[in-house]
C-alpha cells in the first residue's frame, strides 16, 4: 500500500489518495448544511449547556473507564485493552466504529452524524515505560469519547459530524504521523485534543523532532591480555556523546539534542564489540532540524573514524512542529473559562514535541492543556501518574470533555466561525 493514502469511510481502511485539496469546501452538502443551520436559528448557549449536562450524565462511566486504562498501562501499538474499552464505549453509545484503521491494530475511528463540518477529537491511550500513565493519556482518551457522546443531541439538532480518532503510540513511535501519511485526516475539517498538565493553557507550541538510532560495531578482545587487538565500540559511543555535548553550546536556544545508551557492552574485561544508542533531535522548524541532523550525524561519523568502529544509523519517527490555530484556541479558551478555569494565554515557548504536529500540518488543530496537578508535580513523573487517577485528574477529565464538546458546538452551529478558522489555516500554509 502506498504511504500516501486516504481513509475510506465506507470501507473502513486506508486507500491511496491524491494530494489533499488546499481550498475551502464548496460542495453542495456543505452549503445545504450551512443553510439548514442558519434557518434553525440555534440557541448556542442552550446547546452548550446540554452538552455539558451530557458529560455530567456520563461522570461515573467516564471516571471508571479512565481508571481502567490507568490501571492497565500499555506501551505504544500494544494498547489492546485500552482501544477495546474505548471502542466498546463508543459502540454502546451508537457510534459507527471502525477498528484497525490505517493498518494499525490499535487505531480506530468512531463516527456520529453526517455532513460537514467533520470535527475530530483525538484520543491517545499509550503509556510510558516503567512509570505508566505519567503523561495522563487515560484522561486524553476518556475526555475525547466523553465529549463525543455528549455531542450526540447537538449533532442531531445542528448537523455536522463528530469523529473520535484513536491514535496509538504517541510517546515512542509517532502514531499520528503514520496515520497522517495514510490519510486518516483527509475528510476532517478541524482536530482537537486536550492534554493533562500542571496549568490550564489555550494551546502549546511543540518542536519538530526526529529520532536517531545508532549502532557501533567493533571487535571483541580480552581487555587486559590483548586490548591492542580490540576495537572499542563503547569508546566510539562515548566520543559521539562528547561531540554532541560540544555541539549543544552552539545550537539555537530552543533546539534540543538528547539520547541514551541502550547497549554498552557485556563485561568490563571484554573490549565492547557492540553498542547502541537512541537519540532525539529537536528544532523550531524543519529547515533548522535538517541542519542539526547533519551536525549530529557528523558527531557519530567522526567517532567512527577516530575509533575504527563501524557505524550504522537510522533516522526514525518524525514529529512535525505544531501549528496552533489561534482562532480555534480562542474559542476553546472561552469555553474552558466558562467552566471556572483561569486559562493562560498561548505559550510561545515550545514544551517538547508531539505527533499532533503532523495533524496540524493537514487541518486546523489545537492542543490545549488542562491542569490536574500543582506546578511542582512534573509530567512524566510517578507523581503525575498518581495525579492522573486522583480526584483532580477526574475533574480535569470532565472539564476537558466539556470544553471539547462546547467548542465543537461552536464549530457545527456557527458556519462563519468554521470559515474563519479555515481561512487562518490556509493563509498560513
Amino acid at each position: 500500500m502506498s504511504s500516501s493514502s486516504v481513509y475510506n469511510n465506507r470501507q473502513g481502511f486506508c486507500v491511496p489518495f491524491a494530494p489533499i485539496l488546499k481550498k475551502l469546501p464548496t460542495d453542495v452538502e456543505a452549503i445545504v448544511q450551512r443553510t439548514l443551520v442558519m434557518s434553525k436559528k440555534l440557541d448556542i448557549a442552550k446547546l452548550k449547556a446540554k452538552t455539558a449536562e451530557g458529560v455530567d450524565a456520563q461522570r461515573e462511566e467516564l471516571i471508571e473507564l479512565s481508571r481502567r486504562i490507568h490501571q492497565n498501562p500499555e506501551l505504544g501499538f500494544q494498547e489492546v485493552k485500552a482501544s477495546g474499552w474505548l471502542t466498546e464505549y463508543l459502540q454502546g453509545n451508537h457510534f459507527q466504529v471502525e477498528k484497525g484503521i490505517c493498518q494499525l491494530a490499535t487505531a480506530f475511528r468512531g463516527s456520529f452524524g453526517s455532513g460537514k463540518p467533520v470535527i475530530a477529537l483525538l484520543a491517545e491511550y499509550d503509556a510510558l515505560p516503567e512509570i505508566g500513565h505519567a503523561c495522563g493519556h487515560n484522561i486524553i482518551a476518556t475526555a475525547a469519547v466523553g465529549a463525543a457522546v455528549a455531542l450526540k443531541s447537538a449533532i442531531d439538532e445542528a448537523g455536522g459530524s463528530v469523529v473520535v480518532i484513536g491514535t496509538p503510540a504517541e510517546e515512542l513511535y509517532g502514531g499520528k504521523a503514520i496515520m497522517a501519511e495514510r490519510g486518516a485526516f483527509v475528510d476532517i475539517d478541524a482536530a482537537l485534543i486536550v492534554h493533562p498538565s500542571i496549568v490550564d493553557m489555550a494551546s502549546i507550541q511543540a518542536l519538530a523532532c526526529i529520532g536517531l538510532e545508532v549502532e557501533f560495531r567493533g571487535k571483541a578482545a580480552h581487555a587486559a591480555a590483548f586490548p591492542q587487538e580490540g576495537i572499542n565500540a563503547l569508546e566510539a559511543m562515548i566520543q559521539a556523546f562528547n561531540g554532541v555535548n560540544a555541539l549543544r553550546q552552539h545550537v539555537r536556544e530552543r533546539a534540543r539534542i538528547h539520547g541514551i545508551i541502550t547497549k554498552g557492552g557485556e563485561a568490563p574485561n571484554i573490549v565492547p564489540a557492540y553498542t547502541a544508542g537512541s537519540f532525539l533531535v529537536r528544532a523550531e522548524d524543519d529547515v533548522y532540524l535538517d541542519e542539526l541532523k547533519r551536525k549530529v550525524l557528523n558527531c557519530f561519523q567522526a567517532a567512527s573514524l577516530a575509533t575504527g568502529a563501524h557505524l550504522d544509523y537510522k533516522w526514525t519517527e518524525y514529529y512535525a512542529p505544531l501549528k496552533t490555530n489561534r482562532i480555534l484556541a480562542e474559542i476553546f479558551t472561552e469555553n474552558m473559562e466558562s467552566l471556572g478555569r483561569n486559562v493562560a494565554p498561548l505559550f510561545e515557548r515550545a514544551l517538547g514535541s508531539s505527533d499532533v504536529g503532523n495533524v496540524s500540518a493537514l487541518v486546523p488543530t489545537i492542543h490545549p492543556m488542562i491542569a490536574i496537578a500543582p506546578p511542582d508535580v512534573l509530567p512524566h513523573s510517578p507523581e503525575f501518574a498518581t495525579a492522573a487517577a486522583a480526584e483532580e485528574g477526574n475533574r480535569g477529565l470532565l472539564d476537558g470533555a466539556k470544553a471539547l464538546a462546547m467548542t465543537v458546538v461552536d464549530l457545527i452551529a456557527q458556519p462563519e466561525i468554521m470559515a474563519r478558522i479555515k481561512e487562518e489555516f490556509f493563509a498560513a500554509k
